[in-house]
């Protein structure tokens, strides 16, 4: 199986931290070029100096902009105009409410940090890749775009639209050398858990434990999932050998979702 990337572009959106810097160090270690997306040049550069310290000849480029708003992603258009593949990962929650207290404003903020980003950019990108018959368009989601939460439905129900999208965006990819996958990544030991064990007050295995315990009691891994298992997997759909896989929602979850389809 070929699993190599050398002459392929890629972008990876909020890859500074966390799953993202993941997928980027993955590709990398293909031989793909990929370019490191983050909100500021600092964040940027901190984390291609983090991967050279290990992938020393990794064909990395810096893409600063937000790629939560639309002038961001046309900074980030003008900074790469074309590439071959399109890691769709820049998201995230943004409250912890119940939904009785969600406001229009947080809808409308998880609509526009988790599934438009993805949109602007496959629709600019998807033109480049039909022209050369070959593209690869990853969409980060989430185990709770299939089981919704109730600490933060918007965020399940933006991630469920994710899903969607792909699946939609692939239905129009008939035979074009290009594909469109989502990768459904479970909860994650990223910068974000970090940072809320840390606050927890308890030690990190506590923290995963109790977590797992009462609000993923259905994970069949008990555990949480690594970013490179996820960056794992992000890589392999994105390879020439993975021609194959179009149109499908991939999990990495850990057995959370109680289903096997």
């Amino acid at each position: 199986m070929n699993m190599g990337l050398r002459g392929r572009t890629a972008l990876v959106t909020g890859s500074t931290a966390g799953i993202g810097h993941a997928i980027v160090r993955a590709l990398a270690s293909m031989g793909a070029q990929v370019w490191v997306n983050g909100r500021t040049p600092q964040r940027v550069q901190t984390a291609i100096a983090a991967i050279r310290q290990t992938l020393p000849d990794a064909m990395l480029q810096a893409a600063p902009a937000d790629a939560t708003t639309s002038e961001g992603i046309k900074q980030l258009i003008a900074t790469v105009p074309a590439i071959d593949i399109l890691v769709n990962n820049v998201g995230g929650v943004n409250a912890f409410k119940s939904f009785e207290d969600l406001t229009d404003a947080d809808w409308h903020q998880a609509f526009e940090l988790n599934l438009m980003p993805g949109v602007r950019l496959t629709k600019h990108y998807l033109s480049h890749m039909r022209k050369g018959n070959w593209g690869r368009v990853v969409f980060i989601s989430s185990e709770s775009g299939v089981q919704i939460p109730a600490e933060f439905i918007q965020y399940g129900a933006m991630k469920a639209a994710v899903i969607a999208t792909a699946r939609g965006i692939a239905e129009g990819l008939v035979s074009s050398g290009v594909t469109v996958n989502s990768v459904l990544a479970g909860p994650t030991m990223s910068e974000v858990l970090t940072k809320v064990s840390a606050a927890s007050g308890k030690s990190p295995a506590e923290f995963e434990r109790d977590f797992i315990a009462q609000r993923r009691a259905t994970s069949l891994q008990r555990r949480f999932m690594t970013t490179e298992e996820v960056a794992s997997m992000v890589a392999y759909i994105c390879s020439p050998g993975a021609s194959g896989t179009h149109g499908a929602a991939l999990r990495v979850e850990g057995g959370v979702v109680k289903s096997a389809f």
